[in-house]
């Protein structure tokens, strides 16, 4: 590497930092070249909705980023650009489809179940009693009131 690096005008502190760089580069670079291997009008259907807008989401966050680092590298303050407005607006995008999801997984409550779960636990032996023996006590006047 020392060979490689005689010829290069960077300072030697840097040149982790850009091997780093340079990879992560190579990184996106393959996982764009996946994305769009797939027509964009194919994807949707592969997709269910939630699905579907964290990957516009992530996609449109990722270009902005990408200008974001062109604008630095040209000399501009995106802090002072209408970039900075645009990915706090697709931040908020992002929290709420990431409480969308999470309200998905959170557990919900069966009123049903847990009516008979009380229902159990309050179980009264003497009220039990009385609702069968007046269940049974209309039961024999039903039968006496039909014709035979």
């Amino acid at each position: 590497m020392a060979v490689a690096r005689a010829n290069e005008d960077y300072p030697e502190e840097i040149d982790d930092q850009l091997t780093n760089f340079d990879s992560s580069v190579s990184s996106v670079k393959t996982m764009l070249e996946k994305l769009m291997s797939i027509p964009r009008n194919e994807q949707p259907q592969k997709l269910d909705p939630l699905d579907q807008a964290k990957l516009d989401l992530m996609s449109v966050y990722t270009l902005n980023s990408l200008f974001w680092m062109y604008l630095v590298t040209q000399g501009v303050n995106p802090r002072e650009h209408g970039i900075k407005q645009e990915l706090e607006r697709i931040r908020t995008c992002m929290n709420r489809v990431k409480e969308i999801t999470e309200k998905k997984k959170a557990a919900r409550l069966d009123k049903g179940a847990a009516a008979r779960f009380l229902r159990s636990a309050l179980y009264d032996p003497e009220e039990k009693d009385a609702r069968r023996k007046s269940a049974s006590k209309k039961k024999s006047e039903g039968a006496r009131d039909t014709p035979p």
